[in-house]
C-alpha cells in the first residue's frame, strides 16, 4: 500500500515563550525547516495576533509546513504535510523541536492519498496526457 504523501502532526509542549511570541524567529524556523527538508519553499505567509500568538504558512512545491502557537501556554502545533519521497519531513520536525527549545514533543504521523486500488508505488505528480488518462 503506497500515499501520495505524509502528514506530521508535531505537537510542540513546553516550548521557550519567548521565542514562540518572536515573529521573526518562528517565521525564520519554518523558513529553515523547509530548507533542511529539502523542501522547495513557494510562499511564506506569517500573522502575529494581539496580544501575543503567531500563525503562518510555508508553501512548499511538495505541499506546506505550518504553525500556530501559543506563547501564553508554551505550546505550538505544527503541520507538515509532504508528497513524493525526495522530502524528509522528520528533519523539519526535528529542526523545530530543538529550535523552539520543546521539552515535551510528539510527533503523528499520517499517510494521505492512500489510492487503495493499486499496489504499485504512486507518483505525486502525473503529466497532463496522464491526468486525461486517470479515470
Amino acid at each position: 500500500m503506497h500515499a501520495l504523501g505524509s502528514h506530521l502532526l508535531v505537537e510542540l509542549r513546553d516550548c521557550n515563550r519567548e521565542i514562540l511570541k518572536d515573529l521573526q524567529k518562528v517565521t525564520d524556523a519554518m523558513v529553515s525547516a523547509a530548507q533542511r527538508a529539502k523542501a522547495t519553499i513557494v510562499d511564506v505567509s506569517f500573522h502575529e495576533f494581539n496580544p501575543f500568538g503567531i500563525s503562518g504558512m510555508v508553501v512548499i512545491a511538495e505541499s506546506h509546513l505550518s504553525i500556530h502557537t501559543w506563547p501564553e501556554y508554551g505550546y505550538a502545533a505544527v503541520d507538515i504535510f509532504t508528497c513524493g519521497d525526495v522530502i524528509k519531513p522528520e528533519v523539519a520536525a526535528q529542526y523545530l523541536i530543538e529550535k523552539f527549545e520543546s521539552r515535551n514533543p510528539s510527533i503523528v504521523e499520517m499517510k494521505r492519498g492512500i489510492i487503495s486500488h493499486t499496489n504499485e508505488k504512486l507518483p505525486h505528480k502525473i503529466s497532463d496526457a496522464e491526468f486525461q488518462m486517470v479515470p
